[in-house]
């Protein structure tokens, strides 16, 4: 068995055997000692953006991407210029910096930037020498009661409890795929009750898998894979961890069929 790690305070990637790969690039709550006191947000605030638990699900496989540190300082998921979240329209209206932040601490962000897409490739690149296609589960959260605490969840029609997003892909091909998996999610027995889960409702997929998909090309399948904060209050943070452990095994079932499905479009 081939297991290697890049262990960086930032980030994890580890690698093992698989043809599948789970990411969880907003995991991350911790921010850089010399830019912690020039926030103009607080931790709570910049945790209800951010995509806390989404690190126990990657466990479904052995080829694992986990971010450590916030979005709030590096946002992996966007495209190098608009990174560092620098005006309230970057950040869902929130102003970030009580001051515009000095660029040489903006380089220094950026740097690291570039190194966890070096690692990425580098990862990705070793994998396709051993497997002819691979399987991305691209792992995150989204909120659904901005209106507060107390106020209404968003309209559940166009905010389903799982979006995938399949915006950046040669849909065509991984039709297997993609339908492998959302067969398989849409059928677990969760709780007594069967998951919401929808295609390209919210949102299509960010930068991380259009990287993926222009560096790539058909030979890997990204889906970004957005679960609503149900399983949480995303306005303390506190989980429902029998559900974040319950949405770890709905993902593990769906591993199988995937697989599956990734033999016969690769014909491996």
């Amino acid at each position: 068995m081939t297991q290697t790690k890049v262990d960086t305070v930032y980030y994890t990637i580890s690698r093992g055997d698989s043809p599948l790969v789970a990411t969880a690039i907003h995991n991350g709550h911790e921010v850089r000692h010399n830019i912690c006191a020039l926030y103009n947000l607080t931790a709570e605030e910049r945790l209800r953006e951010e995509d806390p638990f989404t690190e126990e699900w990657v466990k479904i496989t052995d080829n694992q991407i986990v971010g450590h540190y916030s979005r709030f300082e590096l946002d992996l998921n966007r495209p190098p210029k608009k990174a560092i979240y620098r005006k309230p329209e970057d950040a869902w209206g929130l102003q970030v910096w009580k001051e515009e932040l000095p660029e040489e601490l903006a380089q220094e962000s950026m740097k690291r930037y570039d190194k966890f897409y070096q690692d990425v490739k580098q990862m990705l690149t070793q994998l396709l020498d051993e497997h002819a296609c691979l399987v991305i589960y691209d792992l995150h959260t989204y909120n659904h009661r901005r209106e507060g605490p107390a106020g209404p969840a968003a309209n559940p029609e166009e905010n389903p409890e799982v979006n995938i997003g399949t915006g950046n892909m040669n849909r065509q091909k991984w039709a297997p795929v993609v339908e492998a998996f959302m067969h398989s999610l849409g059928n677990y027995n969760y709780q007594g009750r069967k998951l919401d889960v929808r295609e390209n409702v919210k949102f299509e997929g960010g930068h991380f898998m259009r990287w993926i998909h222009d560096t790539f090309g058909d030979r890997v399948c990204v889906m970004s894979i957005e679960f609503k904060k149900f399983f949480m209050d995303e306005w303390t943070g506190q989980p429902d961890q029998a559900q974040v452990q319950e949405i770890r095994q709905a993902l593990q079932q769906t591993t199988r069929p995937v697989q599956e499905a990734l033999a016969q479009v690769c014909q491996v």
